[in-house]
């Protein structure tokens, strides 16, 4: 008996309509089903039915608590993109970070739920392990400093 993988996550909405609207619209999931109060989302629905539930919360205020969630992207190009599709469309974004592994980008939903966007690098690195990353950057410069960054950790480690 073991666990197979994370199916999915349900987050509730006190604004349905605007947090449905923002992980299809500007996220870019996939509904799969909907009903008036729920809707179940995908990044790849053939893949999957949903990864991601949002419900209307109910009068009573129901609130999701989580610590983050998180969503794979196949290119630095996908995060450079959302960088600059989040700064268009005013989402608030909190940070951009090499963690060696990988690159996050950190930002908020509409009803403040922290949430990340990233992309897997070619290298390895020891967690935790955070540094700022500029995504105005070109990504080979960004690839460089992220490759040089990480020698040099695992420099340190080795110590």
């Amino acid at each position: 008996m073991g666990v197979k993988k994370l199916g999915h996550v349900g987050i509730f909405a006190q604004d349905y309509p605007k947090m449905r609207d923002f992980y299809s619209n500007t996220i870019g999931l996939t509904i799969t089903d909907e009903t008036p109060t729920a809707a179940f989302m995908s990044s790849d629905p053939a893949r999957e039915h949903h990864e991601l539930l949002v419900a209307k919360a109910n009068d009573e205020g129901q609130r999701t608590l989580m610590q983050q969630l998180s969503w794979s992207c196949q290119s630095l190009t996908d995060i450079k993109g959302f960088y600059q599709k989040f700064k268009q469309q005013g989402v608030k974004v909190a940070r951009a970070v090499s963690h060696g592994n990988a690159v996050g980008l950190y930002f908020y939903d509409p009803e403040g739920n922290y949430c990340e966007l990233y992309w897997t690098t070619p290298f390895e690195a020891h967690q935790p392990y955070a540094v700022a990353v500029d995504l105005t950057k070109p990504e080979d410069e960004i690839l460089r400093a992220i490759e040089a960054d990480v020698k040099i950790q695992i420099g340190r480690a080795s110590c």
